[in-house]
């Protein structure tokens, strides 16, 4: 290994020769953090005045953040974490909003200019060469721009490849400090998150490139990809989530389409294990975040599936992420960068997953407006979707009246009819009243199956919502004279608002009414709709079913029937029965497929089947 000769040792005493009073001093990144080093230079830092640190987020103790050195040192953050959020809420410190993708723009363009960068890196290899090891992110753009680098050269920093490396004869000081990187334990997750990973994995398929951060959403839903092929990676963070889908295969990153058979990103954070996992991996590639983030280079995978989350999300779709209320909380970060870069890639899907409630489910995370100074990170013009643990709203297309009925849907039920209240004022949503619950238990805790029916694509049965009523009525004038006069028994020419919405506003505990949808980007479109009503005996049920004319003969109505069996026999119903056309061959079949069986009935054009349930 080639020396440090080139490189000066730093002590105690040599502070001043680098940094001067007023100097703007950057700190490394994430658990790439030079601790260590920091320490020190907070003990030091009394003798100073005015010295500006600049940073993204970091890990472990913030010491330089101390009202203790107010006057002396004052932080300027462009991603707020522990230690420099209290800071910066309490005024001892500043926050910058800017997207992760422009910040080492900043720095080279001297809209920030630096003075030293304090950063960790490996040992040099036989080339002279250390790496940036965990976190390459703004860290590089800061050593090429400032005017002075000291490194803490950290024997326990993993070598990570690609644009990763600074060369020994840039660095004008070090000092060797072996500690363990901060490490973060994955945490337990809990039903809520569950769900929402079992919803994000819906919109997930097989060759999709993944962004995700680090939290219970991304590796619930990371937990539900083990029966995907083919994934791949392209994200700014890394973590432990991933790691289990590449020890089983599921992540090859050979359909990209960028940076074919490699996991790019520009920073990891987790366990030991990840980061043994990353060292010297020829696999996994660090570049910087002007690069990782930009939206053009995330467009150019196919599939992109940008997965970010948010405190609060309005009716019509703007995303509060940083702030909620005038409290900082975070940054802008990459979210802007990747949800663009996802709704520009072919096929990608921007989404925004969150709990639909805080504060231990006394406040709603769906509002009618955002908390005032809260700072809209993601515009509603860049949403896509939106997901809790109540359901997908798709927004894309969606005028702001049926954005705010798509929110309303998938907000907690408690709260929806408050904000249903607040949104017909406001928009003017033509509806009468309160919606009913949408729930079908017997579906399970997820109540989206996705199907792969005989055209070999990709559909999703649900319940049918209040937020389907242009869906149904766009369903509805597909139809020809011939699938009218079947399923109305005459050929009406019209479905109006009215009608449009007591067909959707079920209560779902009582009758039941499924559809199945196919996703058209980011716009769901009705192909079929099964529904049961339930008799005044309560022990009975009429089904009915329609299916779109290019659609028949996939299995449409064969998985709606199943359901609907299914549901009643959990209920407890006594039978089921319909009333077909004798002309209608396709339904008539499913009947007798089902184990309905023909009763006498008066009508002569009509058959009446019954499927008795229980005795």
């Amino acid at each position: 290994m080639i020396g440090f000769e080139r490189m000066k040792l730093l002590t105690s005493k040599d502070w001043g020769a680098y940094i001067r009073n007023g100097s703007r001093v950057f700190v490394g990144s994430g658990a790439a953090c030079p601790n260590g080093l920091m320490r020190r230079f907070s003990r030091a830092a009394k003798y100073f005045e005015d010295v500006e640190m600049v940073h993204i987020m970091t890990l472990g103790e913030t010491p330089w953040c101390s009202p203790k050195l107010a006057g002396k040192v004052r932080v300027n953050s462009f991603f707020l974490g522990p230690g420099t959020r209290e800071a910066a809420n309490d005024g001892f410190a500043d926050y910058s909003p800017c997207f992760l993708s422009e910040v080492p723009l900043l720095f080279r363009e001297r809209y920030v200019p630096l003075d030293v960068a304090i950063v960790m890196v490996s040992p040099p290899d036989n080339h002279g060469f250390c790496s940036l090891g965990v976190s390459v992110d703004v860290v590089r753009a800061a050593v090429h721009s400032a005017e002075i680098v000291i490194a803490q050269i950290n024997p326990s920093m993993p070598r990570t490849l690609g644009q990763s490396f600074i060369h020994k004869s840039d660095i004008d000081a070090y000092v060797t400090i072996d500690e363990p990187l901060i490490e973060h334990i994955p945490p337990m997750l809990d039903p809520v998150s569950k769900k929402i990973g079992k919803f994000v994995s819906l919109l997930i398929d097989d060759g999709c490139t993944l962004q995700m951060g680090i939290g219970k959403i991304p590796d619930a839903v990371l937990n539900c990809l083990g029966g995907h092929s083919d994934l791949g990676i392209h994200t700014e963070m890394f973590s432990d989530g991933v790691l289990s889908l590449f020890e089983k295969g599921n992540i090859t990153n050979r359909m990209k389409g960028f940076h074919d058979g490699k996991t790019i990103c520009s920073f990891c954070f987790g366990s030991k294990k990840l980061y043994d996992f990353v060292d010297n991996n020829p696999h996994i590639e660090f570049h910087p975040s002007e690069y990782v983030n930009n939206p053009a280079n995330i467009a150019r995978n196919r599939r992109m599936v940008a997965i970010n989350s948010a405190l609060e999300v309005d009716v019509t779709g703007q995303i509060a992420a940083d702030s909620l209320g005038g409290k900082l909380y975070s940054g802008i970060g990459g979210q802007v960068d990747f949800i663009r870069g996802a709704g520009m890639s072919k096929g990608g899907r921007p989404i925004i997953a969150l709990p639909s409630t805080a504060k231990g489910g006394t406040v709603s995370r769906i509002v009618p407006t955002l908390t005032p100074g809260s700072g809209v990170v993601t515009s509603r013009g860049d949403v896509h979707y939106v997901v809790t643990e109540y359901g997908i709203a798709p927004l894309r297309g969606r005028s702001l009246r049926e954005r705010a009925l798509e929110l309303i849907q998938v907000a907690h039920p408690k709260f929806r009819e408050e904000l249903l209240e607040q949104v017909i004022h406001s928009m003017k949503v033509p509806v009468h009243s309160v919606p009913v619950t949408t729930t079908i238990k017997e579906l399970g805790d997820v109540d989206t199956i996705k199907l792969k029916l005989g055209d070999g694509k990709d559909y999703f049965l649900r319940p049918l919502r209040l937020s389907d009523l242009h869906r149904l009525q766009n369903f509805f004038y597909t139809h020809t004279k011939e699938t009218l006069l079947q399923r109305y028994r005459h050929m009406p020419k019209s479905m109006s608002v009215e009608s449009a919405y007591h067909l959707v506003n079920i209560e779902q505990t009582r009758d039941v009414a499924l559809c199945i949808v196919e996703f058209k980007g980011p716009r769901q479109v009705i192909r079929a709709v099964g529904r049961y009503y339930l008799d005044e005996s309560g022990e009975a049920a009429e089904t009915a079913f329609v299916v779109s004319e290019s659609k028949r003969s996939l299995g449409m109505a064969r998985s709606l029937m199943s359901r609907l069996v299914a549901i009643a026999k959990e209920r407890k119903l006594k039978s089921l029965y319909a009333l077909t056309r004798k002309d209608n061959r396709s339904m008539n079949g499913i009947a007798k497929k089902f184990g309905f069986v023909k009763a006498p009935y008066d009508d002569p054009d009509e058959n009446y089947f019954v499927l008795k349930l229980r005795k």
